[in-house]
């Protein structure tokens, strides 16, 4: 029987197991929605296309599937660009599906065309403009397989009006056969074996997890490593929630606003292992000092990213979870050489223990102004285990990488390599759409949560119940930062100086709105937010000129950290 374009497109997605597709309607989709009423698929309707494919994104980064988000053509097209940037940035699996003009019109400066699969070549994985509708089912299926393989990421699949009212023969493809395309999954033997001798005969090694290893769901192979050859474990803000932040071998988050024994114990390291990490500037630091000491295995299933900031010693392509696999198992083979390079390292772990013990990750507590700190550790000390925390992008996003002790694999979400201001408010809302039963809070700035605080009314609509932590200093806290620290406190444009009443604007949208203004406030706050029904804001109007610190200085190495006084 023969079906129409869009008819196909949502038997495709069922096919592929979507339950969830977050979107905003329009004329060129028009016919995909109004076959959406026909189909199990559940849609959550954004209040903006740039929060649709966050949301999308959150629900990717939370489940482990791809995530679904739809627009139509124009600008509803060009307002998904900052959400496809932001998963390109940190490799999540997505397909976006935008409506295009019909293909007659195609390049004719038609009503709403733009040029979606132009403008977002650079930050996808792969696109597709479909433009007969006997192609599109093998598109879908292989633009599936392209998001989920290898590197994850998205892609993106521009649809014209025309293509989706043709007809076809239904014919869903079992397997995808690309030519050029063919991920490594399987870790080369004598690399592996390469990289136990180094790890064996390693006096001060460091395991450094970047977000691969959340996305490959390694935290089970990560950990028999660290604990196999008791290597002290560092974290990059996308890699945080994979290794449990109060284990004994827990260095935390390395980097700019790492925590001092985790710089100081790369910088003093004789043996890096990268496991998923890109080496990101904001990691690394000056590069010239990064690392100076140390020989350096990088473990990552995306080529390209090997050797490409830093000198590698010796790389292994793979996934994560093979490679780590045969790496333990390499080891297991070991026992007595194993057993003498623990003892070897005990030196070095103490070396580690003291560090920590001169410079713990701290602040300065107050009676009577609520410190940004107090408010993380109080949440991490009332929410369940499992909570899954989103943060948008700014001081208040450090802060819950320093002080909250993460323990459960993809329960941090935040935009980590483009840095996205308006991330948190949709992603916890595609989180929640993933588990309605479980808590889900996003910390936010006031400067951040304005960007799509819109999103208020999707959760509300949809019953989500998202909280959200406003931490409010009235700024724009860390370019203020900077500018306190490096430009003599000149603060050009970046008081807010607007006040804004979240209490209202919560009730306004139909949700509830709380406020804290002491410390004493703080707990009683948070526990009310976590009984409530529904969505809450929770404002807490904090110390207005408090610095995220530790802090490594652009330019400078890892060992020049500005330290909390």
């Amino acid at each position: 029987m023969k079906k129409t374009g869009s008819q196909i497109l949502l038997e495709c997605l069922r096919l592929e197991g979507v339950e969830t597709i977050f979107g905003y309607p329009g004329g060129t989709v028009i016919n995909i929605y109004d076959d959406l009423m026909d189909s199990p698929i559940k849609h959550i309707l954004n209040r903006h296309e740039q929060a649709a494919v966050h949301a999308a994104d959150g629900y990717a980064r939370a489940t482990g599937k791809v995530g679904v988000a739809i627009a139509t053509s124009g600008p509803g097209a060009t307002n998904t660009v900052t959400g496809i940037a932001t998963a390109y940035m940190d490799s999540i699996p997505m397909v976006i599906i935008t409506g295009q003009v019909p293909t007659p019109l195609i390049g004719n400066d038609a009503f709403q065309e733009v040029d979606i699969i132009g403008i977002t070549r650079p930050i996808t994985k792969h696109s597709y403009l479909v433009r007969d509708v006997n192609e599109l089912a093998r598109i879908v299926k292989q633009a599936f397989y392209i998001a989920r393989s290898g590197r994850p990421g998205p892609v993106l699949i521009d649809l014209p009006k025309d293509v989706q009212v043709a007809t076809a023969k239904f014919e869903y493809p079992d397997s995808v056969e690309l030519r050029g395309y063919k991920p490594t999954y399987s870790g080369n033997a004598r690399q592996v074996e390469k990289a136990a001798k180094m790890i064996l005969a390693a006096r001060k090694p460091v395991v450094y997890v970047g977000g691969g290893a959340t996305l490959s769901d390694v935290p089970g192979a990560l950990m028999d490593l660290a604990e196999l050859m008791q290597a002290p474990v560092t974290t990059t803000l996308m890699g945080m929630s994979s290794f449990p932040k109060r284990h004994p071998l827990s260095l935390g988050m390395l980097g700019m606003h790492g925590t001092y024994y985790a710089n100081m114990a790369v910088t003093n390291s004789d043996l890096l292992i990268a496991v998923g990490a890109r080496f990101d500037d904001r990691v690394t630091g000056k590069i010239a000092t990064f690392a100076p000491h140390a020989k350096i295995i990088h473990i990552d299933i995306d080529p390209t990213s090997i050797k490409k900031n830093v000198r590698v010693d010796l790389p292994i392509v793979g996934d994560l979870k093979d490679v780590l696999h045969k790496l333990v198992k390499a080891l297991e083979g070991h026992p007595a050489e194993v057993a003498e390079a623990v003892a070897a390292t005990a030196g070095w772990r103490s070396e580690i223990v003291d560090w920590k013990t001169a410079h713990p990750m701290a602040y300065k507590p107050s009676t009577t102004v609520i410190k940004p700190q107090f408010v993380i550790e109080k949440l991490r000390e009332l929410t369940n285990d499992d909570a899954i925390i989103t943060t948008e992008v700014g001081q208040h996003q450090m802060w819950t990488a320093q002080f909250f002790d993460f323990s459960q694999p993809r329960t941090f979400l935040s935009s980590g390599g483009l840095g996205t201001m308006g991330y948190g408010l949709p992603a916890a809302l595609g989180a929640q759409a993933a588990f309605p039963e479980r808590q889900v809070i996003d910390v936010s700035g006031d400067g951040s949560f304005q960007m799509n605080s819109q999103e208020l009314a999707t959760l509300v609509q949809y019953r989500l119940p998202v909280k959200i932590v406003i931490l409010n200093n009235n700024f724009l806290g860390m370019v203020r930062q900077w500018q306190q620290l490096f430009f003599n406190r000149r603060y050009s444009q970046t008081c807010m100086e607007l006040p804004i009443d979240f209490v209202k604007l919560a009730e306004a949208y139909g949700a509830t709105g709380l406020r804290a203004t002491t410390p004493d406030e703080v707990e009683g706050v948070i526990r009310k937010a976590l009984e409530t029904p529904g969505p809450v804001i929770m404002e807490f109007k904090i110390a207005r000129e408090e610095n995220v610190l530790p802090m490594v200085p652009a330019g400078a190495g890892l060992n020049e950290m500005v330290l909390a006084s």
